[in-house]
């Protein structure tokens, strides 16, 4: 059962709200980097002190990709830089991080630096940052003391049924031993296929997957990563780039002369420069941009080690 005591804390008073919720104060919607933001974390350093956490685990992390939504410009390394190294080791879903990182998390998303996830401790404590400095905090008790330390800090604690960024998990299929057998019978006649590993939410990286070499692959993947299989890159990058559609937006794959694969999302007024580009290139392959029009070879979502798919994409 989720966390049952939930409190929107913002800096807007409630007062300044006309008759459909709406605030219509003065308060700015983007982050002081100041002594605001501060409160905002001693608030939620304050209900997870009342419910005991120290460590919080990281649920459905994303990165800034091809649209950026937050109200100030993403920051390099989607201002996880000095938390985490440049390949974003240990930010996955279930990754599990102390406290005083978690609060530097929440910072990073109260200054709409490019990430953003949900922090949770099992069924008794849940943080979360919405839109315009909206944070949302819920705990398995209720707990006074916080919500009075919440408004000593010059903030407004306001109890709600429910985050409307609550979880809402859907059905997935788990990457366990039957999909990897069948992924193996597949490659068995492909040969190859191209493995893309969503790690976080508009990030991923990219396996050349052979028969030899499924096993070496499959032990490197991030836990709780999402699996999607599609066909190899074409050798032929000119009939590739020729085959794009005339207008739209596409995710463009390609191998580089050292084996490295990578992808971009490009639009028709980008199409020009990418012969140029990917000169070198040594294969290429143009993926669908839009869900609906995406159809792999196989997906799935990696379960944990007892094999619960405790994932949420």
């Amino acid at each position: 059962m989720p966390p049952v005591f939930v409190h929107r804390i913002t800096k807007y008073d409630p007062a300044d709200r006309d008759e459909r919720g709406r605030y219509t104060g003065t308060e700015d919607t983007v982050s002081d980097h100041g002594p605001v933001e501060a409160a905002y974390l001693a608030a939620v350093g304050s209900f997870a002190a009342a419910a005991g956490i120290d460590r919080l685990e990281i649920r459905e992390p994303a990165v800034a990709a091809f649209v950026h939504f937050g109200a100030g410009p993403a920051a390099d390394g989607h201002g996880l830089a000095g938390l985490f190294p440049p390949d974003l080791t240990g930010y996955h879903d279930g990754a599990e991080v102390s406290l005083p990182v978690a609060l530097e998390l929440v910072r990073v998303m109260l200054r709409d630096q490019g990430a953003w996830c949900r922090l949770e401790a099992e069924d008794t404590f849940t943080v979360h940052v919405g839109w315009d400095q909206y944070v949302y905090v819920g705990t398995a008790r209720p707990f006074p003391e916080a919500v009075a330390r919440t408004r000593e800090l010059g903030l407004f604690a306001e109890p709600l049924p429910a985050s409307p960024y609550a979880a809402e998990p859907e059905p997935a299929e788990p990457a366990d031993d039957a999909f990897w057998a069948r992924l193996r019978t597949d490659l068995a006649t492909r040969r190859t296929a191209l493995l893309e590993e969503g790690h976080v939410h508009n990030a991923a990286r990219w396996h050349r997957l052979t028969p030899d070499g499924l096993d070496a692959v499959r032990a490197l993947l991030t836990p709780r990563a999402r699996l999607t299989v599609w066909p190899d890159l074409s050798p032929d990058v000119a009939a590739v780039l020729a085959g794009l559609p005339a207008d739209g937006t596409v995710e463009l794959v390609w191998e580089t002369p050292d084996g490295t694969i990578r992808s971009a999302i490009v639009d028709d007024t980008e199409y020009r420069g990418l012969a140029a580009a990917l000169t070198d290139a040594r294969a290429a392959r143009a993926l669908p941009f839009h869900d609906d029009d995406r159809h792999p070879l196989h997906a799935a979502t990696l379960p944990d080690e007892d094999g619960t798919l405790r994932a949420r994409w």
